[in-house]
């Protein structure tokens, strides 16, 4: 059963706090009204940062389907939109023929051309009716789409229909909740844009980032949790190729819990920073000599009031 929209900010911040994420005001406020205006919401940030995790809480705590486009280079409208079933297609003209019906081409046409041989991909899906209302669409890391398919994006979300030439068009009785995610790779188009409410999502602050641990790592001592963001926000502030984000900042916490650790020992640090880190020449600035100063200087992060 789906539950009402938040009739406020303050219910919206409730809302992602009791589905376990936890967001700021200004994330609250920009979705709050998102869903008022009924506006696609677009979400950039660095990766990791949880800008697919707000799609994914959303479609749990209002009790909607979530419908997922991963975009891709390459990306199409066979794979977003919809495509035939050429496989049934061509065995239902093979045995139209070979029972003697085939000679009646338009009724032919017209059977194999129906909607039971239509392959609905996550667009079309997001445009259908649901008993529990409008679903989630999340079009997820749209900077890595070509432009051309975000031009095509652009007519979706402008009247949220689309036509399949051997059906007609197709269009949503009520909008779905759209949710667009740029990891910035790419600028996207202002057109785009200018159709959504835009927020970015920055790395949490210490205090945060200790909250989103504590809910998603909770067999992490607090000692433990509070060395891990420490060190973790310290890193950020390094000159690396790519940053942790929040979701390496869990996995290596519950990597040090599942090592016993109840508080960060530098070899233990130094064998697990391919948690944290994902290329080889951050991993190779870290460790040694630094690896120890950052230590240091987490510690008295820790113990500092």
């Amino acid at each position: 059963m789906s539950a009402p929209l938040p009739g406020s900010v303050d219910d919206t911040l409730a809302m992602l706090g009791s589905a376990g994420y936890v967001g700021d005001r200004e994330l609250a406020t920009v979705l709050f009204l998102s869903l008022k205006m009924r506006r696609p919401l677009f979400l950039e940030g660095e990766a990791g940062v949880g800008k697919t995790e707000i799609a994914k809480v959303l479609a749990a705590a209002l009790g909607r389907r979530l419908i997922r486009l991963q975009c891709y280079e390459g990306l199409d409208v066979a794979a977003a939109v919809y495509e035939w079933n050429y496989a049934r297609q061509m065995m239902a003209i093979r045995l139209a023929e070979a029972s003697g019906t085939g000679g009646n081409r338009d009724k032919l046409e017209a059977d194999v051309f129906s909607e039971r041989y239509l392959v609905k991909r996550p667009l079309l899906q997001a445009l259908e009716p649901s008993p529990e209302g409008p679903p989630v669409l999340l079009i997820d890391e749209l900077d890595r789409a070509d432009e051309a398919f975000e031009a095509f994006l652009l007519e979706i979300l402008s009247d949220f229909q689309v036509t399949v030439p051997e059906l007609g068009t197709v269009k949503a009785a009520e909008p779905p909740i759209v949710i667009l995610t740029s990891n910035r790779t790419r600028e996207i188009h202002d057109a785009l844009k200018r159709r959504c409410l835009y927020h970015w999502i920055d790395y949490p602050d210490a205090e945060r980032e200790r909250r989103i641990v504590a809910a998603k790592a909770p067999d992490a001592p607090v000692a433990l949790t509070r060395q891990v963001v420490a060190f973790v926000q310290r890193l950020r502030g390094e000159d690396l190729f790519k940053a942790p984000g929040v979701a390496e900042t869990l996995d290596w916490a519950t990597a040090l819990v599942e090592l016993d650790a109840v508080s960060l020992d530098p070899a233990q640090v130094s064998d697990t920073l391919g948690v944290l880190l994902k290329y080889q020449d951050d991993l190779a600035k870290v460790r040694g000599l630094h690896l120890r100063h950052l230590l240091d200087d987490a510690r008295m992060d820790v113990t500092t009031p």
